[in-house]
């Protein structure tokens, strides 16, 4: 089962059960779904659902952020459930270790030296990543062991 026939099937469930958030949040990724669609004219495949997922609890971390300087509790209550539901559709998150591990590999294969070649480091552990890292997650950490010690 493709990631947007779940968040097609799950939007449907929240709106049996009466779960406003939940429909209120999935049908949001599925609107930035259907847009990215025909912006680029093709089905989007899982990897970038997930792309778009990941990007969408990037927005509610951050306002998550704003939320709790500016003291407001209903503002954090509801970004933190909306975190929640996109989570679902994630897979579980990789722990900082592997990440680093990945990350050393991909400078050995790339016979990275600086961080002028993080790019080339990138390309190869976004591809492995899959999804279970936020992509700035990954820069930090290709920035991080790239640096000059």
């Amino acid at each position: 089962m493709t990631l947007k026939t779940q968040l097609n099937d799950s939007v449907k469930d929240a709106m049996k059960s009466g779960d406003e958030i939940t429909k209120r949040t999935i049908r949001m990724v599925l609107a930035a779904v259907k847009q990215a669609e025909v912006d680029k004219r093709v089905e989007l495949d899982d990897m970038a659902v997930m792309g778009l997922i990941q990007k969408e609890m990037k927005n509610r971390r951050e306002s998550l952020e704003e939320a709790r300087k500016a003291r407001r509790a209903d503002l954090v209550e509801a970004n933190e459930a909306e975190i929640n539901i996109l989570q679902a559709f994630l897979p579980k998150a990789m722990p900082a270790e592997e990440l680093n591990t990945l990350v050393q590999a991909a400078i050995a294969e790339t016979g990275a030296a600086s961080t002028a070649d993080m790019g080339k480091v990138m390309k190869v552990v976004m591809t492995k990543v899959a999804g279970r890292a936020p992509n700035d997650m990954v820069s930090a950490a290709v920035r991080e062991q790239l640096q000059p010690r």
